[in-house]
């Protein structure tokens, strides 16, 4: 615990920089992906699509597509809602981290030009403003199988 204290007071950080993967930051996805998902500030009706797309009825993890829980082990991040002041930085940080090659995939109207909160007090754009998008699901929210065939897109199946 002492020596985690020094580093953190010493380096000003816990964790190391991403890992670089075979391939470099322009080549392509093939096979299953792992995939991160980032809720920038939305209304929850896109996550409740993408609960739906990786539950039993359309089950995205046949088509290779598989959630994870950290950054560090995606190779697409799927952002959710316009990005707010308060989650700029830290979607900026979870695309740092996701080592290249990496993909980003807007899900809904509000990640692609903020929807009904374009111009909100707390909204800082659109997904595409923060960071590089990729491909875009639209749709308020987007059902279940357009989700799907983003990600199949991704993974080639």
């Amino acid at each position: 615990m002492r020596a985690l204290l020094r580093k953190i007071r010493r380096t000003g950080r816990v964790a190391e920089p991403a890992p670089t993967r075979e391939g470099g930051g322009d080549a392509v996805l093939h096979g299953s992906v792992q995939v991160r998902h980032v809720d920038a500030g939305s209304c929850n009706g896109c996550e409740v699509e993408i609960g739906s797309a990786f539950g039993p009825v359309y089950d995205g993890e046949r088509y290779g597509a598989r959630l994870v829980a950290s950054p560090r082990h995606a190779d697409v991040l799927l952002v959710t809602g316009p990005v707010t002041r308060n989650m700029a930085e830290p979607l900026r940080k979870a695309y740092d981290a996701t080592p290249a090659p990496k993909r980003v995939v807007a899900v809904g109207d509000c990640a692609h030009d903020c929807g009904v909160f374009a111009g909100g007090y707390g909204v800082e754009g659109a997904v595409g403003d923060v960071i590089p998008v990729d491909v875009v699901v639209r749709g308020c929210p987007p059902e279940p199988p357009q989700i799907i065939e983003a990600l199949r897109g991704l993974t080639g199946r």
